[in-house]
């Protein structure tokens, strides 16, 4: 098991690491619109998760995996009439490659955010 850490992607705002590998997967923890600098984006939905996508492809870069490699995601919302605007952001990024998802309605996500993301992934 080994904890991954990387600049490219905000630092853990509590006691957890921004991902784990266990043998070949990749277990990300969600991923909320904050640069890698710590600063929250202002922005609607689709901006938020245009930042969210960004610090999970540097995650999982750190894990040496990608969004290719990724097999289940789960999706954070706090609105879920904003649901067809994630997905446009969300289709830019899994063109092809469409991994196993589910989406969830939240009443409140850290920082009072929009969306959140996690991934599990292959590790090449």
């Amino acid at each position: 098991m080994k904890a991954i850490q990387t600049n490219e992607a905000p630092a853990a705002i509590g006691p957890y690491s921004q991902g784990i590998t266990v043998n070949n997967m990749f277990f990300s923890s969600g991923q909320i619109p904050l640069t890698s600098q710590g600063t929250l984006v202002d922005g609607d939905v689709k901006t938020q998760t245009h930042q969210v996508f960004k610090n999970l492809q540097a995650v999982l870069k750190e894990a040496g995996a990608s969004l290719e490699t990724v097999i289940k995601s789960t999706v954070f919302i706090k609105n879920m009439d904003d649901f067809t605007a994630v997905n446009e952001v969300y289709g830019e990024y899994f063109k092809n490659h469409k991994p196993a998802r589910s989406c969830v309605e939240v009443s409140r996500l850290p920082k009072d955010v929009l969306v959140e993301i996690e991934v599990i992934a292959l590790v090449k």
